[in-house]
């Protein structure tokens, strides 16, 4: 059974700094996750967890969470996070989280998908406080203190007029830590956030929030604390575009064109077809926003519109002057 230490961060809380990755679907798999992880250290990189694993109407096999897991190595902990709606599965798949010694849960209440909806998980348990609440305390339950649970939202469905409300149930359940995306799910990743109302939420409980939401400069994580008053920051979109933002660290365009060859070359390992992994790589160039590997916009164009996958990785090891192997 895992055990918290005591000189974390947080009591409580596994953590090992204040900053942490956020979990996204399709982004943060464990191959995503390792070679982020590898690039910071755990005082700067607090911790992070899984894409979300969708529960139904069984608990999740341990095959499967460790699946989402991946391999286990040391520092900064990796969180399972959870989304679902039958509190049966929900709470047998913490349970054997906890026998396969996953450091803590965390419970989706944010995903837009409209999958997640239909099955009155993710954002759609947003319009009722009250089973976000039984949600939380059913986990809180089955994992009987082993572990904490913690909880991400958004702000809320159609409008932040309940971010309190929605809050307070999360505590009620007993969560150890709220995530506060400050859009709500109408609002999407629209441009602009309000992150008044990560504050509003930190306002009316007493457990550690996090705020989420725009955090795309290191200077950022410490300026969403400083403004919202939350004990957590988390990062999303920001780190696909500079995955050394928690250190705020300068990197050569070497470097950040090898971090880009390391995660095709891993992919690839994984079992991925090149064009596969060009795709993923593609993701990130999308974001990526340090402008010594892609200079302008004409460049990033040139990558996204780059059809052969081995091309690609070429392209990008000249332009950071890399030899691959």
């Amino acid at each position: 059974m895992p055990s918290l230490d005591s000189s974390l961060i947080y009591p409580g809380l596994p953590f090992t700094s204040r900053d942490l990755l956020a979990p996204m679907e399709g982004v943060t798999d464990p191959v995503f996750r390792s070679l982020v992880l590898a690039r910071q250290s755990p005082e700067v990189l607090g911790g992070t967890y899984t894409e979300f694993l969708r529960v139904l109407d069984r608990p999740r096999q341990p095959i499967e969470i460790e699946r989402m897991l991946g391999p286990r190595s040391p520092g900064a902990p990796v969180g399972l996070q959870l989304m679902g709606a039958d509190l049966g599965a929900l709470g047998g798949s913490a349970r054997i989280a906890v026998e396969l010694g996953v450091p803590l849960i965390d419970l989706n209440f944010g995903c837009p998908a409209k999958g997640a909806l239909r099955g009155c998980a993710g954002a759609a348990q947003l319009k009722d406080p009250a089973g976000l609440e039984r949600v939380v305390a059913s986990v809180v339950s089955a994992v009987d203190g082993a572990i904490p649970v913690t909880a991400k939202i958004r702000a809320g469905y159609d409008h932040a007029d309940d971010v309190e409300d929605l809050a307070r149930a999360a505590e009620s359940g007993g969560a150890a830590m709220l995530t506060v995306h400050a859009r709500t799910r109408s609002e999407g990743y629209s441009p602009g956030v309000d992150w008044s109302r990560i504050a509003r939420a930190v306002s009316s409980v007493a457990i550690p929030v996090c705020g989420n939401g725009d955090v795309n400069t290191h200077a950022k994580l410490q300026t969403i604390r400083d403004e919202t008053g939350c004990a957590f920051a988390m990062v999303g979109r920001g780190a696909l575009g500079n995955p050394w933002i928690f250190s705020g660290e300068t990197v050569s365009a070497a470097e950040q064109a090898r971090f880009l060859s390391d995660y095709a070359d891993a992919m690839r390992h994984e079992g991925a077809e090149i064009l596969g992994a060009a795709a993923r790589v593609k993701q990130l160039v999308k974001h990526w926003m340090l402008g010594t590997l892609i200079p302008d916009e004409s460049t990033r164009l040139e990558l996204m519109r780059e059809k052969d996958g081995a091309a690609l990785l070429t392209r990008i090891a000249d332009l950071g002057e890399v030899v691959r192997g």
